[in-house]
C-alpha cells in the first residue's frame, strides 16, 4: 500500500513547465496543478483554481470520515495573478506558519509576496488525503510534505483492545502448558526409574540401544510432550474467532437494530469484543446528538421582558390544554384513563403515536377510557402571508405574529432583524427556493425562525447582506464579522445603517452577555426569569443585544482589528483581545429557545441500563444547567435523586485526603476507616460537576507559562530533594484521583459537564485505572473520538456531526435506544455463548487426554498413546468441535424480550459469574474425573473377560477402540446436557458428530484402506470385531451411564433447590411471554416546577463561516476570459475563466 501510494502522480512545476512527478519527489516549496477525482499529495496553500473566484471543493472522507462536500478559497491576490503557467513559474512568495502539528482545523501562517503580508487559516489549506471535487483543476503550493502532514501527525499507533475473557483465557493456556511440563517431567522421571527397575532386567525389552535410564527419561519427555500436547487447546483460537464472527453477523443481521429513517443498520466493526459486551460495568455517553437528536427547532423567545411561545390567541389570551373529566395532558391523574400527546413539543421519550391519527399543523390529545377517544386539536400559527416562510416550522403564539404585523413593539422587529443579521449562514437558491448553510444546527434554526417571522436573509457578498423586512429588501453593509469560537462562546456583526449610523448586533451565552451589558438595561431581570423558565424546560438559550457605535471609535478598532488580522503568532488571542474591546455596554433585547428534542426510546434505555446495574455517566461540552435538564428529562435523574454538585464535595475530598495524609504508615484501623464510603445510607444520589472543577480537584490545571530559566541542581541532595518532593506530588495526585473515583462511582449517575474531549477520555481513563471496571463509551461526534478509543469499547451512532466517531467505533448504529439490545441481548448472549463453550472445551480436551496419563501406568511410562493415532488426529476436528461451535453461535438461555424485560440477568456477565479461575479448575476436575472413567470401566471390564466367540477382547487395539467410543459419546452427550436452546441443527450436530466417529472409524479399520496404505492404518478390522461384541456396548453404556448421571442428578437439584433467576425466567416462560403483550413501561411521574436552572448556549464548538464571507469568496461570479490576462504583462488583472 505505501508503495503504490509513493508512486501516485501528479503535476509539479519543473523548469518552468508542469511535469509529471511521484508523489515521494514531492518536496516543500513544489506548486501542483491537481486535477478533479484526484488525491491532494502533501499539504499545501490553495493558490489559484478553474472555479469562480478560486474556490475549491473537497472530500475529506479520510480525514474525518465525512463525504459532504467541503469548501477551500484561495486569497484573492493570488486568484489574480497565479492562473498561467508562467506566473506560476515566476511565483516567489515566502511563507511563514506554525510547525507540524496534528490539528486538522487549525493553521496559522502569513504570506509574503509584493511587498505585502497576507494571513493564511485553514480555509485557504488542502490537507494530504482530500480529494478534489467538482473542480477541474487547482493549484496549490507545497507548505508541508511526507511525515511532516497533518494526517501523518494523526497516524499514531491504533490502540488494540482486548477482553477480559481473552487475558484470562491467554492465563489459562499458560498454566495449562505449566502442567504439560510438570506432568511430562514426572511420566519422565517414571519411566527412568522403570527402566532401572525392569527394563534393564528384560531381555526381551531390549532394543538395540545402550542408552542409559535418564537419557531414556530424557527422551520419553519430549515424547509426552508430544502425546500430551492436546492438552494445549491450539485449536481453541481458531474456534473463538470463528464464534465471534458469526456473533458479529448476528448483530450486523439484527432488524430490530435497524434504523430506517437514515437507511442505518448496526455494524459490528470489530470481531474481537462481542462478549465483553456482556460486562460493561460504566457506560459514558455524549449528550447532544447521542441521547438527544441534534436537530434544532426554535420553540420560544423573551423579547423586552416579554415571553412568546406558548399556546395564545391573537388578542394574547393564554389557551390551556383543555382537560376532560379531570384528564390532563399529564398522563394518569385520572384512574382508569390515559392521556398523551400525539406530537410532544418537549423532550419526551414516550411512544410515537401512529402516524394516522395525526393532522398537520395540529397537536392532538388522546384521552383513552371506556368512552370512545377525545381529539383536542392545537392550530398552528398560519404564515402563508410569508411566501418565504418554511412549510415545516411550527409555531403556537398567535399573539407574536399579530404583534409583528402590527407593529406596536418596536423591539420585536429588531429582534428577529438581529436573528437575520448576525450569523455566518450561507444561502444557495434551487428551484426558487433557499437553503440554508449553517455551521451548527442551533443558527441554523434561528436564522429559519426568523425567515418565517417575515425578517428573510436572501444574500450576501463580501461586504454587504441583503435581508427582507416583511416583504422589503434592504441591503445593509457588513463592516466586521466577529465570529464565535468556544472560548467567546458569542459572535458579532458590525452593520452601517441605512441612516449611516454603524451599530453592533451580539448574541451568545447569556453568562457571556450578562457580564457586558450596560449597567442600566431594565428587562435584565425580566429576562433572565425567563431564561430560568426555558432552561427548567430543557430548551438552549441564547442572549440577543446590540451597541450603537460611533465612527471615530469604529475606525479606531478598525485599525486594531486589521492588525490582528495578520498577526503572525498567537492570532486567535489577539483577534480576542480585540473583539473585548468594542463588544461591552451592550443593550439587552431579549432570548431565545430552542429545542433539542430527546431521541426516542432513550428514557426507556436507561431505565433498563440501570436495572442491569450498568451506571451511566454522562459527558457533555454543554452548561451544566442544560444538562441537568436532560437528565432529568431522560430519566437518568429523578425528584427522589439527591443531587450533589462539585462544589459541595470538593471539602469531602479535601478532608478525606487530609486523613489520608495524617494516617499514613498507622495502624490498620485507621485504613479501614479511609475506605470507608464517602456517603452514609443507600439513598439514590447523582454528582453534578463541570470541566474546570474538574481540573482543579484531580490537579490538572495548565500552569501558566514561565520565563525560561535553568536551574541545575548543584548537590545529590538536591537532586534527591527534587525526585522526593515529585514523587510525594505524583502520589498526591494518584491519591486525590482515586478518592474522586470512589466518590463518583458511589452515585447511581455522573454527570461532567462543559468538558473537553481530552477531559472525556481521562475520565473514562481514571475509571478503567482505578475500579478495574469495564467501560463503554457512546458518542456521535469528532470530539467523542478519543472517549470512544480510551473506553473498553467505543460506539459510534450515525448522527448529524458526521461519521468521525462511527470511523473511530468497535460498534455502530442509528439511535441510543439500540444499545439497550445490544447490550442486554447480544452482548449477555454472547457472554453466555463463549463462557459455555470455555468450559466444555478445556473439559472435552482434558477428559481426551489424561487417558493417556492413566494408560501409562500399565505401559512403562514409555509415551505409548491409548488411542488409534487417526483418532486423535480427527478428535478435536471432526468428532467433537461441531456441536459446541453451534453452542457458541446459537444458544440462549431465555428470549430476547425476556432478557429485555429482565435486564438484571445481565448481572452474570458483570461478576465473572460464568468463566473464571473456579470454573476452570472445576472443568479440569470434571475432565479429569470423566478420563478416569472412560480408561478404568473399560480396564476393570477387560481384565478377566471371554468373547461369545471364546477369544478375549482384551487386546490394546479393541481396548482402545472402547475407550474412545465411549468418550465420544460422553463428550457429545454431555454438550447436549448444556444447551439450553434446542434446533434441529444442534440435534444433527450431536447425533451427526457420533455418526460421522463410526462411519469413519469402520472405514479406517477396513481391510482395503489397509492394502492401500498398510502403515498408516495399522487397527485393521478392530472396530468390526470389537463392536459386534454386546459385552463392549455393555461397557461403554456403563462408563456413559457413570459419567452423565451425576450430571443430570446435579443439575435437577441446583434448578430445584437453588434456582438462578435465569432459571425461573425458563420455568415461567410461557406465562411470562403470554403477558408480554400486556407488559408496557410505566409511565413518567415527572413533574418538574420552575427552578433557577439555565441551560446552554445555543452554538456549536466550531467556528463559522465568517473568514470565507469576509473573503467575498462565497458568491459565484463570472469571470473573463483568462486570455485577457494572458495579454497583458503582470499588471493586476480582474477576475477570469480558464
Amino acid at each position: 500500500m505505501d508503495n503504490e501510494v509513493n508512486n501516485r502522480t501528479c503535476e509539479v512545476i519543473r523548469d518552468g513547465r508542469f511535469k509529471t512527478t511521484k508523489w515521494k519527489d514531492i518536496k516543500v516549496g513544489d506548486i501542483l496543478r491537481l486535477k478533479k477525482n484526484t488525491f491532494v499529495p502533501a499539504d499545501i496553500l490553495l493558490l489559484s483554481s478553474s472555479e469562480p473566484n478560486s474556490l475549491c471543493y473537497v472530500e475529506t472522507a479520510e480525514l474525518d470520515g465525512e463525504t459532504n462536500l467541503k469548501f477551500k478559497m484561495a486569497l484573492e491576490v493570488t486568484h489574480r495573478y497565479l492562473q498561467g503557467e508562467s506566473a506560476m513559474a515566476d511565483f516567489n512568495g515566502l511563507i511563514e506558519c506554525e510547525e507540524p502539528n496534528n490539528r486538522l482545523d487549525k493553521f496559522t501562517g502569513t504570506l509574503f509576496w509584493r511587498n505585502t503580508s497576507y494571513s493564511l487559516d485553514a480555509d485557504k489549506i488542502l490537507l494530504r488525503g482530500c480529494k478534489i471535487r467538482n473542480t477541474d483543476f487547482c493549484h496549490g503550493l507545497v507548505i508541508f510534505a511526507g511525515a511532516d502532514t497533518k494526517i501523518m501527525k494523526n497516524s499514531g499507533k491504533t490502540r488494540f483492545k482486548r477482553t477480559k475473557i481473552d487475558s484470562l483465557t491467554n492465563y489459562m493456556v499458560y498454566t495449562i502448558f505449566v502442567v504439560l511440563i510438570l506432568l511430562s517431567a514426572g511420566l519422565a522421571i517414571g519411566h527412568t526409574y522403570w527402566e532401572q527397575q525392569v527394563g534393564n532386567s528384560s531381555w526381551y525389552l531390549y532394543d538395540a540401544q545402550d542408552f542409559s535410564p535418564p537419557y531414556r527419561g530424557f527422551l520419553n519427555f519430549w515424547g509426552y510432550i508430544i502425546v500430551l500436547n492436546t492438552m494445549v487447546p491450539i485449536s481453541l483460537y481458531v474456534s473463538v474467532e470463528v464464534i465471534r464472527l458469526g456473533q458479529s453477523y448476528f448483530i450486523n443481521w439484527d432488524l430490530q437494530m435497524y434504523y430506517p429513517e437514515k437507511d442505518t443498520a448496526a455494524k459490528a466493526r470489530t470481531t474481537t469484543l462481542n462478549e465483553q459486551l456482556g460486562q460493561i460495568h460504566y457506560i459514558f455517553s455524549d449528550k447532544t446528538g447521542t441521547l438527544t437528536q441534534n436537530i434544532m427547532t426554535f420553540k420560544k423567545c423573551c423579547i423586552n421582558g416579554q415571553r412568546y411561545g406558548d399556546w395564545r390567541d391573537g388578542a394574547g389570551q393564554l389557551q390551556s390544554h383543555p382537560q376532560v373529566r379531570g384528564c390532563s395532558p399529564n398522563a394518569g391523574s385520572v384512574p382508569g384513563r390515559r392521556c398523551r400527546r400525539a406530537q410532544s413539543s418537549g423532550t419526551s421519550g414516550s411512544a410515537p403515536v401512529p402516524s394516522g391519527e395525526m393532522q398537520e399543523g395540529t397537536e392532538q390529545w388522546h384521552v383513552s377510557s371506556l368512552q370512545p377517544a377525545l381529539l383536542i386539536s392545537k392550530q398552528q400559527v398560519d404564515f402563508s402571508w410569508n411566501m418565504y416562510a418554511d412549510g415545516k416550522f411550527l409555531f403556537y403564539d398567535h399573539y407574536l405574529i399579530e404583534q409583528i404585523k402590527s407593529g406596536k413593539e418596536p423591539e420585536i422587529p429588531k429582534f428577529f432583524f438581529l436573528l437575520a443579521i448576525c450569523h455566518t449562514v450561507m444561502v444557495d437558491t434551487s428551484d426558487g427556493q433557499l437553503n440554508y448553510q449553517a455551521a451548527s444546527p442551533d443558527e441554523g434554526a434561528l436564522v429559519t425562525a426568523a425567515r418565517n417571522f417575515g425578517y428573510v436573509f436572501l444574500s450576501r457578498t463580501q461586504n454587504t447582506i441583503t435581508i427582507s423586512e416583511m416583504g422589503i429588501e434592504r441591503t445593509y453593509d457588513v463592516l466586521a464579522i466577529l465570529d464565535f469560537n468556544s472560548d467567546r462562546k458569542r459572535m458579532s456583526v458590525i452593520v452601517r445603517e441605512s441612516d449611516g449610523s454603524i451599530r453592533l448586533y451580539c448574541k451568545g451565552a447569556d453568562t457571556v452577555i450578562y457580564e457586558r451589558l450596560h449597567p442600566k438595561n431594565l428587562k435584565r431581570e425580566a429576562t433572565e426569569e425567563a431564561l430560568d423558565i426555558f432552561a427548567n424546560e430543557t430548551l438552549r438559550t441564547l442572549c440577543l443585544c446590540y451597541r450603537d457605535i460611533g465612527q471615530d471609535e469604529f475606525e479606531a478598532w478598525n485599525k486594531k482589528f486589521m492588525e490582528a488580522s495578520v498577526a503572525t503568532t498567537d492570532r486567535d488571542e489577539a483577534l480576542d483581545k480585540v473583539y473585548e474591546e468594542i463588544e461591552k455596554n451592550l443593550i439587552l433585547l431579549g432570548a431565545t429557545a430552542i429545542e433539542d428534542k430527546l431521541q426516542d426510546g432513550v428514557p426507556e434505555t436507561i431505565s433498563r441500563l440501570s436495572k442491569a446495574d450498568i451506571k451511566i455517566w454522562v459527558l457533555t461540552g454543554d452548561k451544566k444547567e442544560t444538562a441537568e435538564n436532560i437528565g432529568f428529562s431522560c430519566e437518568l435523574l429523578t425528584d427522589e435523586t439527591k443531587i450533589c454538585y462539585g462544589e459541595d464535595i470538593s471539602a469531602l475530598l479535601q478532608t478525606r485526603l487530609e486523613n489520608q495524609r495524617n494516617s499514613a504508615g498507622s495502624s490498620a484501623c485507621s485504613s479501614l476507616r479511609m475506605s470507608e464510603p464517602f456517603f452514609q445510607g443507600s439513598k439514590d444520589r447523582a454528582l453534578i460537576i463541570t470541566g474546570s472543577w474538574l481540573n482543579e480537584i484531580l490537579l490538572e490545571k495548565k500552569k501558566k507559562k514561565k520565563k525560561l530559566k535553568l536551574k541545575f541542581p548543584r548537590t545529590a541532595e538536591e537532586k534527591q530533594q527534587q525526585s522526593e518532593k515529585r514523587r510525594r506530588a505524583e502520589a498526591h495526585k494518584e491519591q486525590q484521583q482515586q478518592n474522586f473515583v470512589d466518590l463518583a462511582c458511589e452515585c447511581r449517575a455522573v454527570i461532567c459537564c462543559r468538558v473537553t474531549p481530552k477531559q472525556k477520555a481521562m475520565v473514562v481513563e481514571l475509571v478503567k485505572k482505578y475500579k478495574k471496571a469495564i467501560t463503554l463509551a457512546i458518542g456521535d461526534g469528532a470530539n467523542d473520538v478519543n472517549m470512544i478509543k480510551t473506553a473498553h469499547i467505543g460506539v459510534g451512532i450515525s448522527g448529524q456531526e458526521g461519521m468521525q466517531a462511527v470511523m473511530s467505533s468497535d460498534y455502530s448504529f442509528g439511535q441510543f435506544r439500540y444499545l439497550q439490545r445490544l447490550l442486554l441481548v447480544h452482548g449477555r448472549w454472547s457472554y453466555i455463548r463463549m463462557c459455555k463453550f470455555l468450559r466444555y472445551f478445556f473439559y472435552k480436551n482434558f477428559a481426551f487426554t489424561l487417558v493417556h496419563i492413566w494408560y501409562s501406568f500399565f505401559n512403562g511410562f514409555s509415551a505409548q498413546t491409548a488411542y488409534e493415532d487417526w483418532f486423535i488426529t480427527l478428535y478435536n476436528v471432526l468428532y467433537s468441535s461441531l456441536p459446541v461451535l453451534l453452542v457458541g453461535l446459537l444458544d440462549q438461555d431465555v428470549s430476547d424480550k425476556l432478557s429485555l424485560r429482565f435486564p438484571s440477568l445481565y448481572v452474570l456477565g458483570q461478576k465473572d459469574s460464568l468463566f473464571n479461575y473456579k470454573k476452570f479448575f472445576l472443568s479440569l476436575l470434571h475432565g479429569a474425573i470423566t478420563s478416569l472413567v472412560i480408561f478404568f470401566i473399560p480396564y476393570g471390564a477387560y481384565l478377566k473377560t471371554m468373547g461369545q466367540d471364546g477369544e478375549a477382547p482384551s487386546d490394546y487395539q479393541s481396548f482402545a477402540v472402547t475407550a474412545a467410543s465411549s468418550l465420544i459419546f460422553i463428550v457429545n452427550f454431555q454438550i447436549g446436557l448444556d444447551t439450553s436452546y434446542w434446533t434441529f441443527v444442534n440435534a444433527f450436530s450431536v447425533f451427526g458428530s457420533i455418526a460421522l466417529y463410526f462411519g469413519i472409524t469402520f472405514d479406517f479399520h477396513s481391510a482395503g484402506i489397509h492394502v492401500l496404505f498398510p502403515s498408516g492404518f495399522q487397527f485393521t478390522g478392530t472396530a468390526p470385531n470389537a463392536l459386534r461384541q454386546p459385552y463392549l456396548w455393555l461397557t461403554m453404556i456403563l462408563s456413559i451411564a457413570v459419567c452423565l448421571l451425576p450430571v443430570v442428578a446435579w443439575r435437577f437439584l441446583s434448578v430445584t433447590i437453588w434456582p438462578s433467576e435465569s432459571d425461573r425466567i425458563q420455568k415461567n416462560r410461557q406465562k411470562l411471554l403470554a403477558a408480554e403483550q400486556q407488559w408496557r413501561r410505566r409511565q413518567s411521574a415527572l413533574h418538574r416546577g420552575v427552578s433557577a436552572r439555565r441551560s446552554a448556549y445555543a452554538f456549536s464548538h466550531q467556528r463559522g463561516y465568517a473568514d470565507l464571507i469576509a473573503s467575498g469568496r462565497s458568491i459565484r461570479k463570472k469571470r473573463a476570459p483568462l486570455d485577457a490576462v494572458l495579454r497583458g504583462t503582470g499588471a493586476a488583472g480582474a477576475p477570469h475563466t480558464s
